[in-house]
């Protein structure tokens, strides 16, 4: 069975969901029927006509990119534009065309996260939040026998996280009484009849985000008919999202050493670096993309060395002003290594779900600017 556009969008933003992007941005559906089965999916960092036939030659209807085509809104559908008549090829040939931007930048799994793993970065921590996710405790009644078994559900739908420890609850035992009455099917006692039985009450943190798959994961699992379960706002905020990592290499390394290292793994088509290249580092900043706004925060959280794209002769300047020393591999090389990690990702939710949906990912092509030496 073909997964259809939709399918595709509802995984897509289990990886990086709408709410996550930033103000102003162009995430999502940028034109198509999402209601059409796919054939193949394209993975591609951006939609342009190299990247179109490159999907129509593998059969592919539906592309995947991180940068909106649409980021900047068409006024009008004037054919002799280049970008409205792409735009319009596209959709003659039934391709869908979904993104994921800000929102895919500020995910756990997203751009920068995934740019300081390949640089061997620890401890990360995020560069720039942009918010916090809401906890909330679940308190539910459970009878003896069958505590662990919703314990378990909560912990695989997401609650009951606290750091790296999964699991967490906290068990009270008690009595619950109630009296089935006409028409009810109880799973204990008998109708007219005021039962009393042994229960736990299990509390847990719930992510506000993750609040409705816990519940129908606590429900399908929890004996009674009707399932007794609270919920309570909390003021302490879960996890961190947002711009940029900032960690630790395992060790001190000279700058240049780093510089190599940029080199090998992002194959960017230039590099830039500012700084001492004998200096030693080791507290890092990344920022997928163009960066260099982030410059305060970098150095504000410890950074000896930030590395990001797009920076500029006043960017520059004010990095010398803040003791950081810069490494620039373009916005492009230090964007891609996130292409590989969400089309394995929604390969894997593919597969799990029994689609024969195929997903791709674009080849390298050729670079737009000529550098000279």
């Amino acid at each position: 069975m073909l997964a259809a556009g939709n399918d595709i969008i509802t995984i897509l933003e289990e990886l990086a969901p709408l709410q996550w992007a930033l103000p102003g941005d162009a995430c999502g559906l940028q034109w198509g029927d999402p209601n059409v089965p796919v054939h193949n999916v394209l993975i591609a960092l951006d939609f342009n006509e190299a990247v179109l036939d490159e999907a129509l030659a593998a059969g592919a209807n539906f592309i995947f990119t991180h940068h909106p085509y649409l980021y900047k809104p068409l006024a009008r559908l004037d054919l002799r534009d280049r970008r409205a008549a792409l735009l319009v090829r596209a959709l003659k040939e039934g391709v869908t065309l979904y993104s994921s931007h800000t929102n895919l930048d500020v995910a756990p799994r997203g751009v920068s996260q995934v740019l300081g793993e390949l640089l061997g970065l620890e401890k990360m921590v995020v560069l720039h939040p942009s918010a916090w996710e809401k906890l909330e405790k679940l308190v539910v009644f459970v009878p003896e026998g069958f505590e662990d078994k919703v314990r378990n559900a909560l912990a695989d739908a997401g609650a009951g996280w606290i750091g790296n420890y999964s699991h967490c609850t906290f068990q009270l035992s008690g009595t619950g009484t109630f009296m089935p009455r006409e028409g009810t099917n109880p799973f204990i006692g008998s109708q007219g009849v005021v039962e009393k039985v042994k229960e736990f009450r299990l509390e847990t943190i719930v992510p506000g985000g993750v609040r409705d798959e816990v519940i129908r994961a606590m429900v399908d699992v929890h004996p009674y008919e009707e399932v007794a379960y609270d919920i309570y706002p909390l003021l302490l905020e879960g996890e961190v999202r947002g711009l940029g990592r900032v960690g630790d290499l395992p060790e001190p390394i000279m700058l240049q050493e780093l510089a190599l290292k940029c080199r090998q793994v992002l194959r960017p088509c230039s590099l830039r670096m500012l700084g001492d290249g004998l200096m030693s580092v080791q507290r890092v900043a990344v920022l997928g993309g163009s960066g260099a706004t982030y410059l305060t925060d970098a150095a504000q959280k410890g950074a000896q060395v930030f590395i990001s794209g797009d920076i500029c002769y006043h960017d520059e300047q004010q990095a010398c002003d803040l003791g950081l020393t810069l490494l620039d591999a373009g916005h492009a090389a230090t964007e891609k290594p996130v292409i590989p990690v969400v089309a394995a990702f929604l390969r894997e939710k593919l597969q799990e779900r029994g689609y024969k949906t195929e997903v791709i990912m674009e080849r390298e092509g050729p670079v737009p600017w000529t550098y000279f030496y």
